[in-house]
C-alpha cells in the first residue's frame, strides 16, 4: 500500500536548511491502522503531508498502492489524490464559502457520484456526528470541535482505500474523540488503511501499529 525508501525532505532559507525527514524507510501494508507519535517539530505532519501528495520529496522515493509516485506531475497527482484517499488535516482546511453539508458532499462530486447517492451518503455522517442542526451553516458559524467533525466526516465520505489523519482529536472533547476513534477502527476493519499522527497514547491505542519520530528519524 505505501512504500518509502530513504526519503529525506529539507526546507531551506536564505541561511538555514532544516532537514524534515531523514533517511526514511517505510513500508505499510493494505488494511493497517498504524500511528505515529513524537514531540512537536519531530516531523510527523511532513511524513503524512508526502503520504498525502501534497509535499515532495527532495531525495528517496514513494509508492502508494503500486503507483510510483516520486516522477508525478502536480495534476497526476491531484486525480490520484482524489481517487484514493481521504486526508483529515489539523487545520481542518474546510471551504470558507461551502456549508457543512458542501464540504461534507464535495469528495463525492470529485468522484461523480449522482446527486441522489450524494444526498444519501452525506445524511449518515450528518446524524453520526452530531451535525444534522448545522448543514446549512458556514465553517465560521462552528466551533472548532464542530469544524474537526466537519473535516473528519468529509475524509470518510467517499469511502477511500487511504486514510491519512492529522491529530484527529486534538480539538474534541473525550465523547466525541471517542466516536471519530471508534469510526477510523470500523472504517480500517473494512478494509481502509488508516495511518494517524497524534499525541495522545489513548487514540494511539486504536491503532495495530506504533512508529515514533524524533528529529526527523523514524522507529
Amino acid at each position: 500500500m505505501i512504500q518509502l525508501e530513504s526519503a529525506e525532505k529539507f526546507y531551506t532559507t536564505r541561511t538555514v536548511k532544516t532537514l524534515a525527514l531523514r533517511d526514511i524507510n517505510l513500508q505499510i501494508a493494505a488494511g493497517e491502522f498504524v500511528s505515529i507519535m513524537g514531540p512537536s517539530g519531530s516531523g510527523k505532519t511532513t511524513l503524512l503531508n508526502v503520504l498525502g501528495m501534497f509535499e515532495t520529496l527532495d531525495a528517496g522515493r514513494l509508492q502508494l498502492a503500486q503507483h510510483d509516485i516520486t516522477p508525478m506531475r502536480h495534476s497526476q497527482k491531484i486525480a490520484l489524490r482524489r481517487q484514493l484517499l481521504g486526508y483529515i488535516f489539523q487545520s481542518f482546511n474546510l471551504i470558507d464559502f461551502m456549508s457543512v453539508y458542501e464540504n461534507i458532499e464535495l469528495p463525492l462530486k470529485y468522484r461523480n457520484v449522482p446527486q441522489s447517492e450524494r444526498k444519501a451518503r452525506v445524511k449518515q455522517p450528518l446524524e453520526q456526528f452530531g451535525l444534522s442542526g448545522r448543514s446549512a451553516h458556514y465553517p465560521a458559524q462552528l466551533s472548532g470541535g464542530q469544524q474537526q467533525r466537519v473535516a473528519i466526516a468529509r475524509a470518510m465520505i467517499s469511502r477511500p482505500t487511504l486514510i491519512l489523519a492529522d491529530e484527529p482529536t486534538g480539538n474534541l472533547d473525550s465523547s466525541n474523540s471517542k466516536t471519530v476513534l471508534q469510526q477510523l477502527e470500523d472504517i480500517n476493519q473494512a478494509g481502509t488503511t488508516v495511518v494517524m499522527v497524534t499525541h495522545s497514547p489513548e487514540a494511539s491505542e486504536y491503532a495495530k501499529r506504533h512508529l515514533m519520530m524524533k528529529d526527523g528519524y523514524l522507529t
